[in-house]
């Protein structure tokens, strides 16, 4: 076969090496000194006689082909298979060292596919030169291969890349250290109603109403010390002249050498969120609202149902309906279905910390509750500090209480609570339960968790247990 199939090519755009060699008629001796230089070298380099039959290689062709030819047998080129680009199998007597030996000539810009014994594939570049000797016959051929493998990823990488910016539906921008816009996607096209040709080469302070041009500055300043900016929401200007609520986040681009060169920003429409957000919060504050007005009348048509009861009795199952109200509105103020443990012990604790706020210890990690355990949980609070301030650490000027919180190594997410008094009255188990220790006993029994209430002579100690 005396061409290459053509069609079955692709040129790259690589630096040609042209390799002037005229060696003498044996070409292992006329390597000679010339062997070690050639074994010692990165690139992958073997040699062949005029027949083809492979007489040297180095180690970086022996790692590009994953194997050994054995030498004066192998033919052509050491890999265990060719393939063109394509995948189509390319035969070793086709190859460009065979096509140069035969017809004497180098042959460049072609690439190939080695593939290895453990099917690892790698695309490369030969460059094969013939070798003559004085008298102008043909004593064989010299090849240089170029794994091209960094080079396919980068470039796979790049189109990637570039794919997934072109498809996002946030606007990604990025400009020069000028704010001028280098690059525009259909994203931000959507967003602001400019075309690539109307922004690219544009200065950013388009998008920017008057009002707001000094955030450029700051972001440019932060930019060009490093920074990233993430979640910085703001106001921007379509073409239309409408206003846009977006948020931003924007990061610097370095060239090769790690030098700051410009900026990428991602800018994110939050109209509808802000929209929907509001709604929540009107909705929020009717639920707040209707609670608050259903325990009002819980607690009338109780204080009438009471009216035969004492002071205390009232006074403390009041107490108790502000706590519950409480709960709710630290819930509604926040998920709604979720609340922090931090604040709502904090909330729990507020009527009885507010002359005795020295006395409290409170400590532990971020949890997020639940709904249902914040609610109990806030009921077991109440009563072990109302009774604290009747009896125990807090009915004198001494007594101390800490509360601490952890998680538990469970397979469910659960946790534990422990409220522990010292330094108060000396303390004895009672002699009948009353509503407040059989309400924190059983408060979390239906929840998954549970609770132990310890009455040590030194202080109270009771653990609470539930799920989050």
């Amino acid at each position: 076969m005396s061409e290459i199939k053509q069609p079955k090519l692709k040129r790259l755009d690589f630096a040609r090496a042209q390799l002037d060699a005229k060696l003498a008629p044996d070409i292992l001796s006329t390597l000679g000194s010339s062997r070690d230089l050639l074994a010692a070298l990165p690139v992958a380099i073997y040699a062949t006689d005029a027949a083809g039959r492979i007489t040297f290689y180095n180690e970086a062709a022996a790692a590009l082909w994953g194997c050994r030819p054995e030498l004066g047998k192998s033919e052509f080129c050491g890999s265990w298979k060719l393939y063109w680009p394509d995948g189509t199998p390319l035969p070793h007597d086709e190859c460009p060292m065979a096509v140069t030996l035969r017809e004497k000539r180098p042959v460049r810009g072609v690439e190939a596919v080695a593939e290895r014994p453990d099917g690892t594939r790698i695309p490369f570049v030969p460059y094969p030169t013939p070798l003559f000797d004085d008298s102008g016959v043909l004593v064989g051929g010299l090849n240089v291969l170029m794994d091209v493998s960094d080079a396919k990823r980068a470039v796979l990488s790049q189109h990637l890349l570039s794919a997934i910016v072109e498809s996002s539906e946030d606007a990604i921008i990025s400009k020069d250290l000028n704010g001028i816009v280098t690059s525009w996607n259909a994203g931000a096209r959507r967003l602001f109603g400019y075309t690539v040709d109307e922004m690219i080469g544009q200065p950013i302070l388009k998008l920017i109403p008057a009002d707001r041009r000094s955030e450029e500055d700051k972001i440019l300043g932060a930019i060009r010390r490093g920074d990233r900016i993430e979640h910085y929401e703001t106001v921007r200007r379509r073409k239309d002249g409408s206003l846009v609520e977006i948020s931003l986040a924007v990061s610097p681009v370095r060239d090769q050498d790690g030098k700051i060169v410009g900026a990428s920003k991602i800018a994110r429409d939050i109209t509808e969120r802000r929209r929907l957000q509001e709604q929540q919060n009107l909705i929020m504050g009717e639920i707040k609202h209707r609670i608050r007005n259903t325990l009002a009348t819980v607690q009338a048509i109780a204080m009438q149902t009471m009216r035969t009861a004492s002071a205390d009795e009232r006074s403390t199952f009041a107490a108790r309906l502000r706590a519950l109200a409480d709960a709710h509105d630290l819930l509604t103020s926040e998920r709604w279905n979720k609340a922090l443990m931090k604040d709502l012990v904090s909330r729990a604790l507020e009527p009885f910390a507010e002359k005795k706020r020295e006395r409290f210890s409170v400590a532990g990690p971020d949890i997020v509750l639940n709904a249902n355990s914040a609610l109990l949980l806030t009921m077991a609070l109440h009563e072990l500090a109302t009774n604290a301030v009747k009896y125990g650490a807090l009915s004198n000027k001494s007594g101390r209480v800490t509360i601490g919180w952890e998680m538990l190594p469970d397979i469910q997410a659960r946790a534990r609570l422990t409220w522990r008094e010292s330094g108060g009255p000396p303390v004895e188990p009672p002699s009948r339960k009353g509503f407040g220790s059989v309400l924190i006993e059983r408060t979390l029994e239906d929840q998954q968790g549970g609770s132990r209430v310890e009455y040590r002579p030194q202080g109270v100690v009771c653990t609470l247990e539930f799920p989050l």
